[in-house]
């Protein structure tokens, strides 16, 4: 079996243009604000990605950048600031934040109706009791991309590795609430390989390269690597061994070029809909 590639730059494009089509309609702009602080350079690279989607998606987008050493409450007040704003509708403050930071403190201040990363306890709280919320970015992205490849859902086994705010926990929400059989599965489970391989779907968000290896694969699955890992070669891999899983799965998703572009196409998604929501 040779698995088809999901190709999430092209369904990230297809948002976009469905996201600019929804916008044009809209008698304002929304509008997104992202704050960063220092100068990481992943972050920068990120950021300025983000700036791009969402100006071409039509979207009121700026980033208002701090200095390294920016206190606490210099930080606390610009987010009080923007949650005021009736201009703003989406709020993101870049992770991660310098040491004398507290970030917990920093997303717990954004008003969860502009949280467009989804990491708010009260849209959190939404998404685990099957209310209607802002979604985390990457877990949306990932149920886009099943979408896209014609993954069944509804009664499949599916296995989430990572257990993470992020993405693991909200992931397995998602799918849960998709009715899939969800395994949550980690660094403390044992016999980690057998639990992966019962996945119909498996999802791995581990942060570790290539840790998944093709024997933990089952033969027709669907594979979402969220996993984007730098090695000392330069080189960037996923969580999962792509060249062996593909000898497996049904459907995997390459690194780069899977999951990365749905983050951003489904921060804007976000932007929209919580400008909707706010603005009518």
């Amino acid at each position: 079996m040779s698995a088809s590639i999901i190709d999430g730059k092209a369904v990230a494009a297809s948002l976009r243009a469905r996201l600019a089509e929804r916008v044009k309609a809209l008698p304002y702009t929304p509008g997104l604000r992202v704050v960063r602080v220092g100068d990481d350079p992943a972050s920068g690279v990120y950021v300025r990605n983000k700036d791009r989607a969402a100006r071409e998606a039509g979207l009121d987008s700026a980033t208002l950048q701090l200095p390294e050493d920016t206190a606490e409450a210099e930080l606390l007040a610009l987010v009080r600031q923007l949650n005021d704003d009736p201009a703003v509708d989406g709020i993101l403050v870049q992770l991660p934040l310098p040491r004398q930071i507290d970030a917990a403190k920093v997303l717990a201040a954004i008003d969860p109706a502009k949280d467009v990363d989804g990491f708010h306890a009260l849209n959190a709280g939404r998404l685990a009791t099957g209310q209607k919320g802002l979604v985390p970015c990457t877990p949306k992205g990932v149920m886009h991309l099943l979408a896209a490849a014609g993954t069944a859902i509804a009664g499949a086994r599916a296995v989430v590795l990572g257990r993470s705010n992020i993405v693991g926990k909200p992931m397995a929400a998602l799918l849960l609430a998709a009715d899939a059989t969800v395994t949550v599965v980690h660094s403390r489970t044992r016999d980690l390989a057998s639990e992966c391989r019962r996945a119909e779907i498996l999802v791995a968000a581990v942060g570790r390269p290539e840790m998944v290896k093709g024997d933990w694969i089952a033969d027709g699955a669907t594979v979402v690597d969220v996993g984007i890992n730098r090695l000392p070669s330069g080189k960037l891999v996923g969580d999962v061994d792509f060249a062996a899983a593909s000898a497996r799965a049904a459907a995997i998703t390459p690194v780069p070029g899977g999951v990365g572009p749905m983050t951003i196409a489904c921060l804007l998604e976000n932007t929209v809909d919580a400008a909707i929501a706010r603005r009518g």
